[in-house]
């Protein structure tokens, strides 16, 4: 009898257990090869969006279909705040315009050269949906996220005419609005409040807050050239964001009025870039940018330490420490904390290749997602919100 209740009590452990590893939250990434001869786009066209669990097993590509033409690919972006739902870009580049971009080193965002979506792909089903498609106002369409305090709306970024305008949609892609509809200006980094009421973005790398329909806008005058990628607080009290000059800029704050600036850390001659490919990228990487605590008492960043690029953390009132301590030449980049606060993950490249890890807040145990093979890579990383 003994015996018997033993064995019921382990298949419950057991049970309980496999029920716990299939409600973790999945982290969604971007898988690619880095090092195909013939440039950026060689590389960014192996580009796919995949989802795992946080400990590495479970993996499986998104949306593999809409994909099937030469020269596209998909990148992980996001999640719905349900979990249920995964943020897929879907890109395409025209062989013909890659190569002029090659030749001039820079961008060329045309009609016939580029095309841009975002798709919101349901997790159960794997069922896709175009979803900047629906009275299309751009050909190059991205940043797509679910507007916070508000469920019919949704907000992304178009270029058009080649500048980039934030808009904001209905749930089903209909009813588009520019929110800088006369501005002849590049504005781009657009984030939204927790609470939908509040909108940040940056605007010739000036940051610039404003009404969720983009009225009152207000310039937050730093005194500095270059102000990068603005995120709100979890309370909507604090703006988040970049300042100094391009190459040699830091982790400030303000206040959501725009007042109270104020410099939080240093990044110790770090660029804030991180290269993703092995051969030349005329654009010259992907920016690595701070983010808030689940809580908004603090910010993780990234920072220069002798040759290596560490994870930190600092407090609003400054106090910082650093979070890990690596062999030397390792890199760390793309930092996001897990909706629970407890861990943190981000992208690192050691020995040449860039992997996925996960840190523990706790005691600073890593765990490594991905083994990716030279010549790979996984960037990226976003954890699926916690179920509601």
């Amino acid at each position: 009898m003994k015996h018997l209740l033993c064995l019921a009590l382990l298949g419950s452990s057991l049970l309980h257990a496999a029920e716990a590893e299939r409600s973790a939250p999945l982290l969604g990434f971007t898988e690619f090869r880095t090092d195909l001869p013939g440039g950026r786009h060689a590389n960014v066209r192996t580009m796919r969006a995949v989802v795992t669990r946080a400990d590495g097993t479970g993996r499986r590509e998104l949306a593999a279909d809409i994909v099937r033409e030469p020269d596209a690919w998909t990148q992980f972006a996001g999640w719905s705040p349900d979990g249920k739902t995964a943020v897929i870009s879907r890109g395409w580049q025209s062989p013909e315009n890659a190569r002029w971009e090659e030749e001039h080193k820079q961008f060329r965002h045309t009609k016939d050269g580029w095309l841009v979506d975002a798709f919101l792909v349901e997790l159960a089903t794997g069922r896709a949906t175009n979803i900047t498609a629906v009275e299309r106002v751009s050909s190059y369409n991205g940043g797509l996220f679910y507007w916070p305090g508000d469920d019919t709306k949704l907000g992304f970024t178009a270029i058009i005419d080649g500048n980039s305008h934030p808009f904001r949609m209905d749930r089903d892609g209909r009813n588009k609005t520019d929110l800088t509809k006369a501005s002849k200006e590049f504005a781009y980094g657009f984030s939204s409040s927790r609470d939908g009421r509040r909108i940040a973005y940056h605007k010739n790398y000036q940051v610039f807050l404003a009404d969720a329909d983009g009225g009152n806008a207000r310039r937050v005058d730093t005194g500095q050239p270059f102000n990068f990628a603005p995120t709100w607080s979890p309370d909507g009290t604090h703006v988040l964001f970049l300042s100094g000059e391009h190459y040699n800029c830091h982790p400030h704050v303000a206040l959501a009025d725009g007042s109270g600036l104020r410099k939080l850390a240093d990044r110790g001659g770090y660029r804030g870039v991180t290269e993703f490919l092995d051969v030349p990228d005329f654009h010259g990487g992907s920016s690595d940018t701070p983010v808030w605590s689940v809580d908004g008492r603090a910010v993780f960043h990234t920072a220069k330490v002798g040759k290596n690029v560490e994870l930190f953390r600092v407090t609003l009132d400054g106090k910082s420490g650093q979070l890990t301590s690596s062999a030397e030449g390792t890199t760390h980049y793309h930092p996001q904390p897990s909706p629970d606060g407890k861990f943190l993950v981000c992208g690192t490249k050691r020995d040449g290749i860039r992997q996925i890890l996960v840190l523990k807040l706790a005691d600073g145990s890593t765990k490594q997602v991905t083994q990716m093979q030279p010549g790979h890579a996984a960037l990226w990383p976003h954890w699926q919100p916690a179920a509601r």
